[in-house]
């Protein structure tokens, strides 16, 4: 398997697992809000969302990546790894836009509709993170994050 896509894989692996400790954890915390207001409800159980995600994404890629940008000598390859993290950052930062967008809005009108507060919570999400990785696979790609050496 061509590493370019081994690199991918590894992405979506991380991805996946932040957004499945991120679901858990995000419907837990709508529940215990279900008595709020549906925008509080929403509003906060994103930021909840997001800080397990990006907490567990974030480990996870490190640990993946740790050893990709150190030279012969031991020096980490600043260059290289400032030009990649500006296109990972810019990957995810496309799709966290949509990913918002979608994930507030629908759990907000599920709430609205009368949906229970985990349920509103889990729905929203797994359609939000689908919509979330189509968008930042096709950016990650467009954006050449990792190029094909061929």
């Amino acid at each position: 398997m061509k590493q370019q896509y081994k690199e991918y894989l590894k992405l979506n692996k991380n991805i996946l697992l932040g957004f499945s400790a991120s679901i858990v954890i995000s419907a837990v915390a709508s529940q215990s809000l279900s008595s709020q207001q549906n925008y509080v409800n929403a509003t906060v159980t994103l930021v909840v969302d997001y800080i397990v995600y990006f907490t567990t994404f974030g480990a996870l890629f490190y640990l993946d990546n740790r050893k990709k940008y150190l030279l012969e000598s031991g020096q980490v390859d600043r260059h290289g790894l400032k030009r990649d993290l500006i296109k990972v950052i810019s990957s995810l930062g496309i799709g966290e836009v949509i990913y918002t967008i979608t994930r507030w809005s629908l759990q907000y009108s599920l709430l609205a509709d009368s949906y229970p507060a985990y349920m509103a919570s889990l729905v929203s999400q797994a359609i939000s993170t689908c919509i979330y990785m189509a968008t930042v696979n096709l950016s990650a790609k467009i954006m050449r994050l990792y190029k094909d050496d061929t």
